[in-house]
Order: C-alpha cells, then structure tokens, then sequence
C-alpha cells in the first residue's frame, strides 16, 4: 500500500538519546513492558486508518497508574514526545505514532474498578472495552449508551479521547454527554480528577474539554461513566426508498415533527449491498436508500411513535416499510449497519472513511454534492451515517497500489468536509481531526481562533510533547494550504450557494 509522509517540515525536531531514554524508562517498566525492538514497534505503526504510518521510537506498555506517571515525567524532563493509544480502532490517525517519542499503550490498564447499580455508574480504567461496559452491567438491567461501531473492540480511554458516538447517539448522546469523571495525568505526571459523580463537581467545569481532546491535553487513566435502565419496550423497523432526497427529506420530516428515535440510520444502495453480502441482514438489495429506525420507551409510547413515524415515511413515498417481527431481526437490521466498514472492505482494496455533520435539512442537498464529487474524481463513494444527527460517513474507495489514487482520494475527502462547512456543518462528529482532516481546519477555523487552541494546549502542555503535529494546524500550514485549495466562502458546485 502507498503512504503518506506525516510529519511536516514545520514540526519540531526533537532531540533525543534514545538509549538514555531507553535506559531511564527501564527504571520505572518491567523488561517485558518497553517494546524497543523494530518488528514489535511495527505493530504500533499505524491505527485503524491505515493511509498514514509512522513507527514510534519506542512503545511503553505500562500496568498501572503509577507507571503512567513515570513514563510521562521522565518524557517531560528529556523533553520527548508522547503519543497516547487505546485499541487502535481510530479512524482519523489521532494516535498515530511519533518517530522521535514514546506510544503510550494503554491496553493494559483494563480493569472494571467499580459497578455501582445503585447510583447508576461504573468506574473503569482506559483500556476496557466499550462492549464490556455493557456486559458487566447487564445483570443489573443497565447499560453504556454509546455504541460506536468499533464497540466490540474500542477501548473508553479513545472514546472519550475521540468523543465518540453511534448508532443511538441521537437520543442518549455523544461519550461527553455520558461520562462523570475523569482522571488524567498531565505532562509532568501529576494525576488531577476532573468531574465528580456528584451532579455539580467543584472548579471549572473542564470535563467537556477533555472529550475529543485527543491526547494533546493529558492522558486518561480512569473514567465513571453513567449507566442507564435497559428500556421496556424496543422496536425497529427498516424503510426502502427508490430515490435518496425522498429518504434524506423523511429523516428532516421525522426529527420536525418532535419524534427522538434512539437511532436514525442512513444506507445508500452501494452500502445496502454490501452489508447484505457480508451479514445477511435481510435489506432490500434494489433499494437506492434505506433508513433505520428504532424507538425505545414505555410501550404506549413506542407504538404512537412508531405510528406517526410510518405515516411519515409513507408520506415520503417508501417503497417499503418494515417492522422488526423479535429481536433476532432487529439485531440483524443493526448487524448490517455496524458491519457496514468491513463489509464495504470487502468490495475494495483500500477505503477512506470520512466524518462530517450538517444540519439534517441539507442532507439530501449534501448527498447530491458528495455523488457529483465521486463523479468528479472517478472515484466510488459509499454513504451510510447517523442521518438523525447529521453525522456523515462517506467511504471513499480506492486502490492504493495505483499511483495518485490515494493523493485523489485525501483531496476528495477534503472537498467533501469543505461542503460540510459551506452548508453550516463540521468537519468532524464523532472520528476527530487527527492528521486525516487538519487542512480543513484552516478552512473551518479562523488565524484566532486556531491561536486560541493553542493556548489552551499550552496551559496544559506548555512544552507541546503531547501527540504534536495532531489536530490543530500551524498557521504556517494553514497559510500554504489556503494559497493551494478552496478558500472559505468558495463552493464546490455553484448551484449550492442556495445554502
């Protein structure tokens, strides 16, 4: 597979004596718990989004808090750059090593510290899994809201590193909406928590801060989640369209009319057929766009939901419009949209995945800019995404063996988080910015404003050792990107200046 160099010639030179560093991080690792090797650190080399590579100096895989502490003192003295990773799950190169620092593993600080069913919440270190949350809560009748896609093997340290989502963020909200706390270790590893499973936590409230972060501001080596009741009653149901504006204008008509489902998903037909080959979800194959949507409650309140919501969509023109008969089914209608990304790697050498929000009336608008981009560039997009929220993820693919093809598709992606913007829109929802999308930053962002993240990284890291060159774009670089791609204000299709 091709790659992409980066680290930029703006970034820091760092110096570092690496058997010094090696020697001193020795004094507080076990042997088995410093990877110093080439083939071991190879495995550290990139995360989910597997475009961009870098192999990091060393990876540091401590066990406890304490050990924590340590690596990030000693990186602080020699002055050494540390990049923090959960499972490597991400899709926006937010913890992609750094070739002159430390990779902060975290996967084996795991353990469940506290399930309190009474006060409905769980104190768990960063590198348990977001599905095991669930699971452990499970026989009290409880639950961890947020379910990306990855959930199966994400850890909670990333997601609140990312604040991340899924399928039923639209009704319980993103991982910021459902921690309570959070311990972290700053640069010069001092452990400070901020929250407080109280309703009102003494200080500033600095926890929304932390939540999509990215490890730039301390690394996170606890965190209390809320746990919620598992709902009464949960029901699905799955509607075809024969045309993507019908099914993106009945999204708008079903959150305009006061309707919450608990998930609102968009799959248009490249997506239907190609979850339908790997899961068997039972879609209809024929459809150009299906929406999925669940509604969850009291059962009185689910049925008159249900009811509108069906009138809703047959007022849209579904072809088709389908209640999930048990369980079983409505786990395969979601088991075809969580298995969306492996399924559409399996019709692809290689794919992009792109993440950016709008606001949910442009959306059957936005889907028609981002099929004349794909047109534009000779490249297949696959659309699915939380359509409730506006929360794009188009998957661009491609074939990385051919020559410019991933230089088109980055330059794709990028015009793609442009529209985004220009319809009043972020370039990211739930995936962050990483490396993947900090060009767009200049375009979303102005020169004080960027000065202004800066500042705010500095108040917490005033050397920039933590995960550098990630996220918040030099005004250097902003500088040369805008003298080479579209300016803010310009839009890609002129008939959309109608936004």
């Amino acid at each position: 597979m091709s790659t992409v160099s980066v680290y930029r010639p703006e970034d820091v030179a760092y110096r570092v004596d690496r058997e010094s560093l090696i020697r001193e991080l020795r004094q507080v690792l076990p042997e088995d718990s410093l990877i110093v090797d080439e083939a071991g650190r190879r495995a550290y080399e990139c995360d989910g989004l597997s475009a961009y590579r870098a192999l990091p100096l060393l990876v540091a895989l401590p066990a406890t808090v304490e050990q924590v502490q340590g690596v990030l003192r000693i990186c602080s003295r020699l002055k050494v750059p540390v990049v923090a990773r959960g499972s490597g799950t991400g899709l926006s190169g937010g913890a992609l090593p750094h070739p002159q620092g430390v990779l902060l593993s975290l996967s084996k600080l795991d353990r469940i510290l506290e399930l309190d069913p009474e006060r409905r919440l769980a104190r768990v270190q960063p590198g348990v899994r977001n599905l095991a949350i669930s699971e452990a809560a499970a026989p009290h009748g409880l639950y961890y809201a947020p379910d990306p896609s990855s959930q199966i093997a994400c850890s909670i340290g990333g997601n609140v590193a990312e604040n991340a989502g899924g399928v039923h963020c639209l009704k319980y909200g993103l991982t910021v909406h459902n921690v309570l706390a959070v311990k972290m270790v700053t640069i010069d590893g001092e452990l400070v928590e901020i929250g407080g499973s109280a309703p009102e936590a003494p200080g500033h409230e600095l926890l929304a801060l932390l939540h999509g972060s990215e490890g730039m501001l301390g690394v996170v080596v606890e965190v209390t989640v809320k746990l919620l009741p598992r709902p009464p009653v949960t029901k699905a149901l799955l509607a075809a369209f024969d045309s993507v504006q019908r099914a993106g204008d009945a999204v708008a008509a079903i959150i305009s009319a006061g309707i919450i489902p608990a998930g609102l998903e968009f799959m248009d037909n490249p997506a239907i057929r190609a979850a339908e080959d790997f899961v068997r979800a039972g879609y209809p194959v024929d459809a150009a766009a299906i929406l999925l949507c669940e509604l969850d409650g009291h059962a009185e309140d689910v049925e008159a939901g249900l009811t509108r919501v069906e009138q809703l969509l047959a007022e849209h023109q579904a072809t088709e419009i389908r209640l999930a008969r048990n369980d079983a089914e409505r786990a395969r209608f979601w088991a075809g949209r969580k298995n969306a990304f492996p399924a559409v790697g399996r019709i692809s050498p290689d794919y992009y995945c792109m993440d950016g929000t709008i606001p949910r009336k442009h959306l059957a608008d936005v889907l028609l800019g981002i099929q004349k981009l794909s047109e534009q560039y000779g490249l297949r997009v696959v659309n699915v995404f939380h359509a409730g929220d506006g929360n794009l993820h188009p998957i661009v693919l491609y074939d990385g063996n051919k020559p410019g093809e991933l230089e088109r598709t980055e330059e794709l992606g990028g015009k793609i988080l442009e529209l985004c913007i220009e319809v009043g829109g972020t370039i990211s929802g739930e995936h962050g910015v990483g490396v993947e999308k900090i060009n767009q930053m200049c375009v979303q962002f102005s020169k004080a404003e960027l000065e202004q993240f800066f500042a705010i990284k500095a108040a917490f890291d005033p050397d920039g050792l933590l995960n550098p060159g990630k996220a918040i774009p030099t005004l250097n670089r902003c500088a040369e990107f805008g003298a080479m791609h579209v300016h803010r204000g310009q839009l890609p299709f002129p008939e959309l200046e109608r936004f």
